[in-house]
């Protein structure tokens, strides 16, 4: 059974309750386009707060940015018919609402979506976690805490993000645009192109705030491709952040 995923205006409900706007009439494989955004500026970047699930809204450039994606998401998508799905932290959701009023359609939200959790140093100021994060080594990447006991791994992030990819890939609808974070986008991406989990340790796709990363499935050869990667193209320099998370 496909894991819950909390509507934005329907409450909690099974994903594969979601009305289907976009099922196919016939068998035969279609082409699959997802667009994997990560959430615009939030208050903690600006207040120099870890994140992970410290969970603060966007600023006002952050709203901005947003619109702006959301922009430049409807150019892209165009007049497709699309679902929409997000982590439930309140930076993406709030992102995630921007595109919604665009496409004028809902948006389903899940923890499985979330950011890697940083334990009792969310909301600590960034300079108490660095002086005390220790980076994971070679022989053990997946199951290291960073010197936080209550922190999130590797692991743990990796296995509700495949869970939940392979929920939304499952679904028939051609053309989906997920709401995430820099840190859980590289588990979206290897999730995509199905790498194992025993061999995520080391993959890294850095991401700026707002970005967009477009990836594809052909509907001959059924390659999963990465088309373009965290692109920002359509923020102004200004508007344009660090990336969230700098954990190896």
């Amino acid at each position: 059974m496909s894991p819950p995923i909390r509507g934005r205006h329907t409450g909690l409900i099974a994903s594969s309750r979601i009305r289907n706007r976009c099922r196919t009439l016939d068998g035969d494989y279609r082409m699959k386009n997802l667009f994997v955004v990560t959430h615009t500026q939030s208050i903690h970047h600006v207040e120099n707060k870890v994140g992970g699930w410290y969970d603060t809204g966007l600023t006002p450039q952050g709203e901005n940015e947003a619109k702006a994606t959301a922009a430049r998401l409807a150019a892209l998508v165009g007049d497709s018919n699309v679902e929409i799905y997000s982590s439930d932290l309140l930076r993406a959701s709030q992102t995630a609402a921007a595109i919604s009023e665009r496409f004028r359609q809902p948006f389903f939200q899940t923890a499985d979506l979330r950011e890697i959790s940083y334990g009792s140093a969310g909301g600590k100021a960034q300079e108490w976690l660095d002086a005390r994060y220790v980076p994971a080594p070679d022989h053990n990447r997946l199951d290291h805490r960073g010197g936080i006991d209550d922190a999130e791994t590797r692991r743990d992030v990796a296995a509700r993000v495949f869970r939940c990819m392979n929920a939304i890939v499952e679904r028939d609808c051609e053309t989906q645009i997920i709401v995430t974070h820099g840190f859980a986008l590289t588990l979206v991406i290897a999730a995509w192109i199905k790498m194992p989990i025993e061999a995520a340790g080391f993959v890294s796709f850095p991401a700026k705030s707002g970005s967009i990363t477009h990836l594809r499935q052909d509907d001959f050869w059924r390659n999963r491709s990465v088309i373009s990667l965290a692109d920002v193209s359509h923020l102004t320099q200004s508007q344009i952040s660090a990336p969230e998370d700098r954990r190896a």
